[in-house]
């Protein structure tokens, strides 16, 4: 990335979006705001732009990444567009490889498929995904899900497997010049290491799960082994970081991701609430310590403060990459925020494309 002294990025910055939707706002208005994100972030010089797919939560509106990745593959020209993730139990691989397999069709060389072990949802509304004939099927199956999933990709599965003569198209067997990189993702030590071993890029949820970061980042290191997709490990952390003016816009906007977060975890879910909601919220003395804690591990404030935020949690843990997400009710605070993170590391400012239908 280009730069001056003043700030220069020390590894690529890109984006998680969660289509995140306030009060007073739609899904639509969510979806909308993506494609904004997604425009600035290629305008600016991020690397990447990720999806997550969840379900049953009324302030997100990602259920359904490769159907927000295609529509984003007409918006971009260049920034890598992926799943951060998939969750691969919710799905059969053949169909998440021909979902990706059209995504890499729509935008050769420009996907990723980042997948998950995890449900991203309750019990209840996994049971509901899978229906009865896969509800034993779960984050015990995954490497096996994983594998099928990696062979369907390549059109290589071997002679006397039972789905050998399946084909994932669009794939190799329509002259497919390449395939979507295959991520892991995880909040623990399984992925990390699974990445691992299989020497596969890996992505851990920092902003989430803060505690294990270092750990599962030195597992993922200790148990690399290279192979034909890279030599060395590739670790990507997601970071909740907002930037805006002054501290006190700042301090607002994350406070209503905070108060969303605790309303989700207490079997609460709704919309992200405004900021006027989040101040005048009556907290318990449990909910407030729970606010706090949460709150310690977003990098807030102004630029210069995010940037030295962001540029600490790259020294201490050695990522080789840093995804911000910013799940927060205002839309123009979240525009706002990469822009002034942009300028923070003196990203380059390139005009945005035009709509593309290619």
């Amino acid at each position: 990335m280009r730069g001056t002294a003043r700030g220069r990025a020390p590894v690529p910055l890109s984006v998680l979006d969660l289509a995140t939707v306030g009060e007073g706002t739609t899904a639509r208005d969510a979806l909308l705001t993506g494609v904004r994100i997604a425009r600035l972030a290629e305008s600016r010089g991020f690397h990447r732009f990720w999806v997550a797919e969840h379900h049953s939560m009324p302030g997100v509106a990602s259920s359904s990444p490769a159907v927000i990745l295609a529509r984003l593959t007409a918006h971009t020209r260049t920034i890598r567009l992926g799943s951060g993730g998939v969750m691969l139990p919710n799905h059969a691989p053949l169909v998440v490889a021909e979902q990706f397999g059209t995504l890499e069709a729509l935008a050769p060389g420009r996907i990723d498929l980042g997948l998950g072990r995890a449900p991203g949802t309750d019990g209840a509304t996994a049971a509901a995904l899978r229906r009865t004939d896969r509800l034993r099927e779960g984050a015990e199956d995954f490497p096996r899900q994983l594998a099928e999933l990696i062979r369907f990709l390549d059109d290589d599965l071997p002679e006397g497997h039972p789905l050998a003569r399946v084909r994932a198209v669009p794939g190799p067997v329509q002259g497919a010049a390449s395939r979507p990189p295959v991520w892991l993702l995880g909040s623990s030590g399984f992925s990390a290491r699974l990445a691992g071993a299989l020497g596969l890029p890996f992505a851990y949820a920092h902003h989430f799960s803060a505690r294990g970061t270092v750990p599962a980042l030195d597992l993922y290191r200790e148990s690399f082994r290279p192979s034909a997709v890279l030599d060395t490990p590739y670790a990507l952390i997601g970071v909740s970081a907002l930037a805006a003016d002054d501290e006190r816009e700042a301090r607002d906007q994350v406070l209503t991701g905070a108060l969303s977060m605790l309303r989700l975890r207490t079997g609460r879910p709704g919309l992200i609430p405004t900021p006027e909601e989040a101040r005048g919220y009556p907290y318990t003395g449990a909910e407030r310590e729970f606010i706090d804690d949460w709150l310690g591990n977003v990098v807030q404030g102004t630029p210069d403060a995010v940037r030295a935020g962001l540029d600490g949690l790259r020294a201490r843990t050695g990522a080789d990459e840093l995804m911000i997400t910013s799940n927060v009710h205002g839309a123009g605070a979240r525009l706002r925020s990469y822009e002034l993170i942009a300028d923070a590391y003196d990203l380059p400012r390139e005009e945005a494309s035009a709509v593309v239908y290619e």
